[in-house]
């Protein structure tokens, strides 16, 4: 195991990180502290497979777990009651409506075994300045009474990496991670980026890959060409039943 050695970040928002390599083992993938979470700094830092997680009164941590959780967006997995419900629901997706009410309702919803969040201001500022220049997108599952489920995330080149999802009624973040894999893949976008594993996450087919693997996909990923944009016009507003079809 790993020594307790983290690198300190400065101010400069483009210094480099140190490599993923020396990410600690335990706890898994802790890898630097400090710095802030300017744009720059948080391209930077996900291009090369790290990321920003802690919590309201800490310093900022970085983290590069392994393995990494990702989901294949052509292998996708919901059961066959799932995709029935879905597919009758009537509910739509959008992407980039309101990104700003996905953050915070992913920020304040109650979780099974969570106080507080991780989505601190510095955190939703951080990505409300990213959606701005079109590398943060939401992904809005509504009916007519408004939002039932949805997730934000970051994009680069043709690498998604979801940051968090939310349900407002029963199925609706599964129904926004199912809509995204389905855009994704008939973009030829092959991964989502699911960061660490859980239970749920690998009973709708997540898998694990080691870091070393994650990292060269990744960097393939990152460098192909897709300008950020907004993806509202992109995207449109189709049904859960034209997606799963």
């Amino acid at each position: 195991m790993k020594a307790l050695e983290l690198i300190r970040l400065g101010s400069d928002p483009s210094a480099p990180f140190p490599p993923a390599a020396m990410a600690l083992d335990e706890p898994n993938g802790l890898l630097a502290v400090g710095g802030d979470l300017h744009p720059h700094r948080v391209l930077n830092a996900y291009r090369q497979g790290i990321f920003p997680w802690y919590s309201a009164g800490q310093p900022i941590l970085w983290w590069s777990p392994d393995p990494r959780t990702v989901f294949s967006t052509d292998r996708f997995r919901l059961s066959r009651r799932d995709r029935r419900s879905l597919r009758a629901s009537g509910w739509r997706l959008r992407a980039d409506a309101d990104f700003r009410e996905v953050i915070d309702t992913c920020a304040r919803i109650p979780r099974p075994g969570q106080h507080g969040t991780w989505i601190t201001p510095a955190v939703r500022s951080a990505f409300m300045a990213l959606h701005r220049i079109g590398h943060a997108h939401s992904i809005e599952v509504h009916d007519d009474d408004g939002l039932v489920g949805g997730l934000y995330g970051l994009a680069i080149g043709r690498m998604f990496f979801a940051e968090s999802m939310f349900s407002l009624r029963s199925g609706g973040s599964k129904a926004a991670l199912a809509g995204l894999a389905r855009l994704l893949a008939e973009w030829q976008w092959p991964l989502i980026d699911a960061q660490v594993e859980n239970d749920h996450l690998l009973r709708l087919g997540a898998e694990t890959l080691p870091r070393e693997s994650f990292l060269a996909e990744l960097t393939s990923l990152c460098q192909l060409p897709e300008p950020p944009c907004t993806w509202r016009e992109r995207v449109g507003e189709p049904t859960l039943a034209d997606l799963l079809a």
